[in-house]
């Protein structure tokens, strides 16, 4: 399994920059949460993780005085290098916000480590037109993600609104990431199904387009559709690579080794140190590793060009 310094740099198409209550802020626009559980979690998926990294819960008691027996949480460069170093990962794909945030003064002081993706508000269609040409020609931005079910009303994958962002991203030559399936936080399912994509690809031939978290229940499909669509991916975020569905390594091993593309969940839900050991035992033929781990991201987000 090839890990550790002296092996491939992996690229991390889903990173976060912040952990522990901090977190809870990335989240604050998924206003449609309707449950109290979900509103006290770090980040509306922790149900389905047994060991959030730096939850609160994993933090150790407070002591007489109300304060935490353990150091404060890192975030930024102190919390993602060290973990990036230790398993060889060569760069991250970071979400970037307004000017001044986490995100984009990592960008800034480490471009050689931190690429920008943006998450636009389908909802505000003009507004993230002119966003995402302004961060294309401030930051370079490398990609655009999607999480359908996650809007404020939802947006569906083959919605008009999404329509027009495609073929913005299709004008300026930037991969979509999209979260497909079952979505963890609880909300409809519906904007996600993996059928929407169809027809997408079919509207949009020059539009690359990678999925996100997993595509459950409909892995069997997502592979059908990749084996269709020249310009469909797939991703591994926000799965602990045990749980790596096996009709994705199957494809991956077979006619699917350009087409299946390593993403972490780290900060939210996974730590690197636990997804790396994991993928030791992921049965990829030795042929898929420098693909998965580099490779096909590398050329999705154009880094060799």
């Amino acid at each position: 399994m090839p890990t550790g310094p002296d092996s491939i740099p992996a690229i991390d198409t889903m990173m976060g920059t912040k952990a522990g209550p901090g977190a809870r802020k990335i989240y604050k626009d998924l206003m449609a949460l309707k449950d109290d559980e979900s509103r006290e979690m770090v980040f509306p998926a922790q149900y389905m993780f047994k060991d959030v990294p730096y939850s609160p819960d994993a933090r150790g008691a407070e002591n007489d005085d109300n304060e935490t027996t353990e150091p404060p949480i890192p975030e930024g460069a102190d919390l993602l290098l060290p973990a990036m170093d230790r398993h060889n990962v060569e760069y991250a794909l970071l979400g970037v916000g307004p000017s001044g945030s986490t995100a984009r003064s990592l960008i800034a002081e480490h471009p050689d480590r931190f690429l920008p993706s943006f998450d636009p508000d389908p909802n505000d269609v003009m507004g993230s037109i002119r966003r995402i040409r302004t961060l294309h020609d401030e930051l370079g931005l490398r990609a655009v993600s999607f999480f359908p079910s996650g809007g404020n009303p939802q947006v569906p994958i083959d919605d008009p609104k999404m329509y027009a962002l495609y073929a913005v991203c299709c004008e300026l030559d930037l991969p979509v990431f999209c979260c497909a399936g079952v979505p963890g936080p609880r909300l409809p399912f519906a904007p996600q199904r993996v059928e929407l994509i169809d027809r997408v690809m079919y509207d949009f031939p020059d539009l690359t387009f990678v999925t996100r978290h997993g595509c459950e229940p409909w892995e069997d499909l997502i592979v059908k559709l990749m084996l269709k669509w020249p310009n469909l991916y797939y991703s591994t975020s926000a799965f602990s690579p045990k749980y790596y569905p096996k009709a994705i390594i199957d494809y991956a091993n077979t006619r699917g080794a350009d087409k299946v593309i390593y993403a972490g969940y780290f900060p939210m839900g996974l730590s690197l140190d636990r997804t790396f050991a994991e993928l030791a035992d992921v049965p990829f033929d030795d042929d898929v590793w420098s693909r998965f781990l580099r490779g096909n991201a590398a050329r999705v987000l154009k880094l060799d060009e």
